[in-house]
């Protein structure tokens, strides 16, 4: 793909929309968009894995499509639908205007005019300014003869419409799907992507990350912030806060004026940081300022 030139350029690029992205996942991004292959991304919820569909949709002026992956989810609702409601008007006014044609009126009930497209009939379109990125998030809330059909449709990059035929992407799409590891993604699919795991950052790049997405924070409370988080992670939590809490909890910390760190602090806006009740109740008491003094002592003097 001609719009990225080198491993560097993807980085400038992604930092250009705010995504401070690694070396090594702007190497499988770089390799993704210069070979035409899918992306697979799994790691923990909050970790930056369906904001980089969004910054590359955006550094490359592309469209962004996003099927969102939930249980139940099946091939006809993920490609087309009909509008039935339209439809049956159409056949009442043709009723009501004496009768139609049965073949005439069949042909054009399932014509593109009543045709609704869902995402992945969408991203087979020719979209105005190159192929869309299309966004497959969570896969791993579907079930197995989902993700079987869609190893088809990625195979080669087009889906049959029994009333309409065979539509075949004239450019295949910018392709990333994404994974919380609730359930194991069958290997078929993992062979047709380039797979990366999306970790944690270490201290330095969730620094840099936060700092790109909440500039206006001062950077001591930047590093209580992070280092508290970091040091929240290494504890028995039901869900460990990622990245997108860690940028939610400094946004609260400065719509409330607050310039550094306290336990009371912390107790107050426990909320922006942890989504379950059982991890809150564990940061009450002595254990909230425990942590911070911790956190605190693991911070070099700026």
């Amino acid at each position: 793909m001609s719009e990225v030139s080198s491993i560097d350029h993807v980085q400038e690029l992604l930092a250009g929309e705010g995504y401070v992205c690694g070396r090594d996942l702007a190497t499988v991004t770089f390799l993704a968009l210069r070979l035409g292959r899918p992306i697979f991304l799994e790691g923990e919820a909050g970790v930056g894995k369906t904001e980089i569909a969004k910054a590359i949709a955006s550094a490359l002026g592309r469209d962004l499509i996003r099927l969102q992956c939930y249980e139940g989810l099946d091939a006809a609702s993920a490609v087309y639908e009909w509008n039935f409601a339209a439809q049956m008007v159409a056949i009442r006014t043709a009723e009501a205007s004496g009768g139609a044609d049965r073949a005439a009126l069949q042909e054009e009930l399932f014509g593109p005019d009543y045709l609704v497209e869902r995402p992945l009939l969408q991203a087979m379109r020719p979209h105005n300014g190159g192929a869309p990125v299309l966004l497959i998030d969570e896969l791993d809330r579907t079930d197995e003869p989902f993700e079987a059909f869609l190893l088809e449709a990625l195979s080669d990059f087009q889906v049959t419409i029994p009333e309409i035929g065979t539509i075949k992407a004239p450019e295949p799409p910018i392709v990333i799907v994404t994974s919380n590891r609730t359930r194991e993604v069958h290997d078929a699919l993992k062979r047709r992507c380039l797979y990366h795991w999306v970790d944690y950052p270490d201290f330095a790049r969730e620094m840099e990350i936060l700092t790109s997405r909440a500039p206006e924070a001062a950077e001591a409370l930047s590093r209580e912030v992070v280092a508290f988080v970091q040091r929240l992670r290494t504890e028995d939590l039901f869900k460990k806060p990622g990245v997108a809490e860690t940028i939610d909890w400094a946004k609260c910390l400065l719509a409330l004026d607050v310039l550094t760190l306290s336990p009371e602090v912390i107790a107050d806006t426990l909320g922006a940081v942890l989504k379950y009740q059982d991890d809150i109740a564990k940061l009450q008491g002595s254990e909230a300022k425990r942590l911070l003094d911790e956190a605190r002592a693991t911070l070099e003097p700026a």
